[in-house]
């Protein structure tokens, strides 16, 4: 064959534009040195196999191989369900190191935009994936974006963000899931007129906004002779769900329903056994957990629409290895479904 037809070696120019990355970073992959996130080892390493430019590549894909560190960043407070989740994320410790992964969780003031977007920018420094309840707010857009451009994938646990560049988003229908409070309620209550009120954690989180959707579109479409008297925030604070509850009773003497959209259901509880209408008052709200068991046991709570916290944090696991491989995030993770807890059926 003559020289000139002969097709010319692969450059490390050529390998770093079929990666997508710097000559830098193919030069710190081919060469062992620390630096580079696993993923990116592993598309440079098939980007030099293709071209070339390397025949084995499992020396260099073994130094790619060390286990990928992801970050949970979850509000901290009196929200029973979201601290039990944190939990767990030590827990599951082998269930992670299958996925060959480490996970750690950090708790942060619930609320804050501006921490929660801090917290993002500086687990994305050491972590090679996080995972995070969301608040619909520029600068948390901003820092997941950022996130996003230097390589670290980012998955919205519970509560998605619009118009970001976030991987995934692991949780609930929440717009069917606040349809599906309101069509409870309504069978609880009967076609009559009636008088019911939400109690939110926070409307910056976009499941509680889409939540309370859901619910006030199911009233008006279904059951138009229920009227739903207001909305208030209690912060997923036990306290302020009791102040919250005390003042709506009060108002409406005669309220038939109370939807909890988000944490703190011990206060409105206390609040409902004061006013000495826990029989007469059907109350709704999320996430099992020992304390919303116990108000199903004793009556107090009608049901309790939840997840299964543990397979959260698997979808969560299997999310980032579909990233980690290349694959489509989502790939053979399947939808999340809520789950209809009554005092008949406690598991």
């Amino acid at each position: 064959m003559d020289s000139e037809d002969r097709p010319a070696r692969a450059r490390l120019p050529d390998v770093a534009r079929e990666a997508g990355v710097s000559t830098a970073t193919v030069d710190r992959v081919l060469n062992g040195r620390a630096g580079v996130r696993p993923a990116t080892v592993q598309r440079v390493v098939r980007a030099a196999a293709a071209l070339g430019y390397i025949i084995d590549t499992d020396p260099y894909e073994a130094r790619g191989r060390r286990p990928m560190r992801l970050a949970f960043i979850l509000p901290e407070g009196s929200n029973r369900f979201l601290s039990l989740l944190g939990g767990m994320v030590a827990e599951s410790r082998a269930r992670f190191e299958a996925f060959g992964m480490t996970a750690r969780v950090e708790f942060i003031r619930s609320f804050n935009p501006e921490l929660l977007a801090r917290a993002l920018r500086e687990a994305g420094r050491e972590a090679d994936g996080v995972a995070f309840m969301a608040l619909e707010h520029p600068a948390v857009r901003e820092a997941v974006n950022a996130l996003a451009e230097a390589g670290t994938p980012a998955v919205t646990l519970i509560s998605d963000i619009a118009n970001t560049r976030r991987a995934a988003y692991v949780g609930l229908d929440n717009r069917s899931i606040g349809r599906t409070a309101g069509y409870l309620m309504a069978r609880f209550i009967g076609r009559r007129p009636a008088k019911v009120a939400m109690i939110a954690g926070s409307l910056s989180y976009r499941a509680h906004e889409e939540r309370e959707m859901g619910f006030l579109h199911l009233f008006a479409e279904m059951f138009p002779m229920i009227e739903v008297v207001g909305l208030r925030e209690g912060h997923d604070d036990e306290a302020k769900n009791h102040r919250q509850a005390r003042t709506l009773l009060g108002r409406h003497p005669d309220l038939a329903g109370i939807y909890n959209i988000g944490g703190g259901a011990s206060g409105i509880a206390r609040a409902l056994r004061e006013a000495r209408r826990e029989a007469e008052t059907v109350f709704i709200g999320h996430g099992l957990t020992p304390d919303t068991r116990a108000l199903l046991v004793d009556g107090t709570m009608d049901a309790v629409i939840t997840q299964n916290p543990r397979a959260t944090l698997m979808d969560c696991a299997a999310i980032f290895d579909n990233l980690r491989a290349g694959r489509d995030p989502v790939q053979d993770v399947g939808r999340q479904a809520g789950e209809i807890i009554l005092r008949e059926n406690l598991p």
